[in-house]
C-alpha cells in the first residue's frame, strides 16, 4: 500500500479559480505517470480528462510498453550495454534518429519501471519472450526489452475510480472478457484444439467474468491497457491526486512573459482556472480522429475519411490546438505520421460497426494477406506498422489502399482470422453479417472480394509450395525470431509461421488502414519542454504521450514503442517538476529574512 503523499486540493469542483502545484491535460499513460511521479514527491496534481472516463488509447492497448534495460530484465539475469539499444535503433531509424531524445529515454526507462514497480501501485510482468520486431538488425533483442502490467482485480478499487475508468474494448475481448498477450492468450488457443489445460483455463476464466457481469456488472479481472490505466489510477489516487472527468481544457493561461501559468477547463459546475504553481502536462492523446490533419498527412486520404482509428473520440487534435496556441508548432518530418494498424470493419445487428486490429492472426501458419491483385506485398508476420506501411506503398494514387486477409478451413478452426474466433465459437455469425467471405474454392473466393482469381491462384500454389519446405523466398516470413514467436510452435512444417492454404472452404476477411495513434506531434526537446518554432523553450509548459513528436522518428521497431516512452517521458516530467520545487523551496529559505 502505497501513503499518500500529496495534499488533495478540493476534491469536488468548487470555485472557479483553483491552484495547484501541477495541472495535467489527459489521462493517458503518459499523462497518469506524470501525475504519479508529481504526486509521490508531495505535489499537489490534478488531472483534466474530457471525457466521462480516463485512459484514451491506452485503456484499448494492450498495455505492452518497450523499456530496455529494465530492471524486471536484470532480476532475471539479463544484462545489456547501453549501446546495444542504441545500435539496434540507428539501425531500425536510420535518418530519423534523435541522438539526444534517444539518450534520454534510454536513460530514464529502466528507472521508470523501478519507481512505478517499487513503490506504486502499477506492478510489472516481464515480456521475457518479445522480441524486437527487425531481428536482422544488428543490436536486436530476443526479448526482456518489454514489460506489461500485471492483471489487477478491479474490486481494489474505490467505486469512483470503477466509473472513471474506460472499459475493455469490445473488439479486442472474448465477449468483452478482457485475455492478456501471453500465458493467458495461450491457454484460451490451445482450448480450441480440446487441450484439457486450456479448456480448464477457459472455463474458469469465463466462470469468473459471469460472476463479475452478475455481481458488479462488469468484468472485474483487468488486463492490458485496462490494468495499466487502472493501476494507474489507484497509484494517482493512492497518492492523494486529483483525477476530473468530463473537464476538457478549453485554454492555456500565460502571463506577461509568455509562461503557462495554468489551464481554463469546462467543468461540470462551468468554466475553471487551474493555476499550475510549476508547470502543465499536456497528453491528450494527439490527433487520431481530426479529420483535417488526417487529410493534409494521411497518405491516400484524400477526404481525411479513409482512415480507421483505435483512439477514442477525443483524440481529435485539441491538445495539438493548444499547444499551438502558445506557439508550440507541429513536427511531421518523421517516416510516418501514425502508428499504423490494419484493422477490419465488424458491423453488429444494432447497426454499430467496430474496429477489429489485426494483431496476432497475420503471423499464424496457413494465412496470407493479398491485394486485389491477387498478390502478396508484405512479410505478414511482420509488426502491423510494417503491413499497413506496405499497404500505403503498394497502393497506387488514387487507389483505395486495402487487402484482404486469406485462410482455408483448417486455419480458421485453430486461430482467430480478426474478429472471428476458432473453435468452439462458430463462424456462421461472421458469416451471416458479412464481416467473413467464404468461397469453396479459391476462383468463388476471389470472384467474391473482387480479387483477380488467376493471380490469387497462382500465389497460393506458389506459397504452399514453399510453405511445406518452410520458406518464404518472397518475403522471409518466419525468418526471424520476432516472426517465429507469432507462429505456433506445434506447426507440423518446419517453419512455425508457415503452412500450405489448401482445404477448402476459403476465407477472406477485408482489411483496412488503421492507427492505434499519431505519431507526428508538438516538438520538445529531450527534457519534453515545448519548443516553438525557433527551438526555444516555452516555460511552464510539457508534451508527453502522443501529443509529443514520437522520439521513434516515424518507425515502429518494437512493439510498445508508444506506451513506453510515454511512460518515460511522463514519469521525467514528474521527477524534472519536483525537483524543480525542490530548488525553488531551496531558494525561498536561501532568501528568507535572517539568513
Amino acid at each position: 500500500m502505497t501513503t499518500p503523499r500529496s495534499a488533495r486540493v478540493n476534491d469536488e469542483f468548487g470555485p472557479s479559480i483553483r491552484q495547484y502545484d501541477v495541472v495535467v491535460i489527459g489521462s493517458g499513460a503518459g499523462g497518469l505517470a506524470a501525475a504519479v511521479t508529481a504526486a509521490h514527491a508531495g505535489l499537489s496534481v490534478v488531472v483534466l480528462e474530457r471525457a466521462s472516463v480516463c485512459g484514451g488509447a491506452t485503456s484499448w492497448s494492450g498495455g505492452w510498453m518497450w523499456v530496455p534495460g529494465n530492471p524486471l530484465a536484470q532480476a532475471a539475469g539479463v544484462y545489456e550495454q547501453t549501446e546495444t539499444f542504441r545500435t539496434y535503433l540507428r539501425a531500425a531509424l536510420g535518418a530519423d534518429y534523435d541522438a539526444e531524445r534517444i539518450d534520454a529515454f534510454l536513460e530514464a526507462a529502466p528507472r521508470m519501471i523501478d519507481f512505478f514497480h517499487s513503490t506504486t501501485s502499477l506492478q510489472f510482468v516481464p515480456g521475457d519472450k518479445v522480441n524486437d520486431i527487425y531481428g536482422n538488425l544488428a543490436g536486436a533483442g530476443t526479448g526482456n526489452r518489454s514489460v506489461a502490467p500485471k492483471p489487477i482485480n478491479a474490486r481494489h478499487f474505490s467505486r469512483s475510480l470503477r466509473k472513471k475508468l474506460r472499459p475493455q474494448l469490445y473488439e479486442t475481448s472474448f465477449l468483452g472478457m478482457g485475455i492478456m498477450a501471453g500465458a493467458d492468450l495461450t491457454k484460451f488457443l490451445s482450448a480450441s484444439r480440446g487441450n484439457p489445460r486450456g479448456l480448464l483455463h477457459a472455463g474458469m476464466r469465463v466462470t469468473q467474468y459471469i460472476f463479475d457481469l452478475v455481481t458488479a456488472g462488469r468484468g472485474m479481472h483487468l488486463v492490458n491497457g485496462t490494468a495499466l490505466i487502472g493501476r494507474l489510477m489507484k497509484s494517482a489516487d493512492d497518492l492523494g491526486a486529483t483525477i476530473l472527468v468530463n473537464s476538457p481544457a478549453t485554454a492555456l493561461l500565460t502571463d506577461s512573459t509568455g509562461r503557462v501559468t495554468g489551464v481554463v477547463a469546462d467543468t461540470p459546475t462551468g468554466p475553471v482556472d487551474f493555476h499550475a504553481r510549476l508547470g502543465v502536462v499536456l497528453a491528450t492523446g494527439g490527433f487520431s480522429r481530426d479529420v483535417d490533419r488526417r487529410r493534409e498527412l494521411f497518405p491516400h486520404n484524400a477526404t481525411g475519411q479513409e482512415h480507421w482509428t483505435l483512439a477514442p473520440e477525443t483524440a481529435d487534435g485539441s491538445g495539438i490546438s493548444l499547444g499551438e496556441s502558445v506557439g508550440g508548432h507541429l513536427v511531421t518530418a518523421g517516416f510516418a505520421p501514425a502508428a499504423w494498424c490494419p484493422v477490419s470493419l465488424v458491423p453488429y445487428r444494432n447497426g454499430r460497426v467496430g474496429t477489429f486490429p489485426h494483431i496476432m492472426d497475420r503471423a499464424k501458419p496457413g494465412s496470407i494477406g493479398v491485394l486485389r491483385s491477387g498478390k502478396r506485398f508484405v512479410n505478414e508476420a511482420n509488426g502491423y506498422w510494417d503491413y499497413v506501411t506496405a499497404m500505403n506503398s503498394s497502393t497506387p494514387s488514387g487507389g483505395t489502399v486495402e487487402a484482404w486477409q486469406i485462410a482455408d478451413s483448417t486455419f480458421v478452426r485453430r486461430y482467430p482470422l480478426g474478429m472471428a474466433k476458432p473453435l468452439p465459437v462458430p463462424l456462421f455469425p461472421y458469416l451471416r453479417n458479412g464481416y467473413l467471405t467464404k468461397g469453396r474454392t479459391l476462383d468463388e473466393l476471389a470472384a467474391k472480394c473482387g480479387i483477380d482469381p488467376t493471380e490469387l491462384g497462382a500465389t497460393v500454389q506458389r506459397f504452399n509450395e514453399n510453405a511445406r519446405v518452410g520458406l518464404d523466398p518472397e518475403f522471409q516470413r518466419g525468418q526471424t525470431p520476432f516472426n517465429r514467436y507469432g507462429g505456433d510452435p506445434r506447426n507440423s512444417h518446419p517453419n512455425p509461421s508457415l503452412a500450405p492454404i489448401e482445404k477448402g472452404p476459403f476465407y477472406a476477411v477485408r482489411v483496412l488502414p488503421g492507427s492505434f495513434g499519431t505519431f507526428a506531434g508538438l516538438e520538445t526537446d529531450a527534457r519534453s519542454r515545448l519548443l516553438d518554432a525557433a527551438g526555444r523553450a516555452i516555460e511552464g509548459i510539457y508534451v508527453v504521450g502522443v501529443d509529443q513528436a514520437n522520439v521513434m522518428g516515424g518507425h515502429y521497431p518494437a512493439g510498445g514503442v508508444n506506451i513506453g516512452p510515454a511512460m518515460t517521458f511522463g514519469f521525467a516530467v514528474g521527477e524534472l517538476l519536483a525537483g524543480n520545487s525542490a530548488l525553488a523551496a531551496q531558494a525561498a529559505t536561501a532568501e528568507a529574512p535572517g539568513r
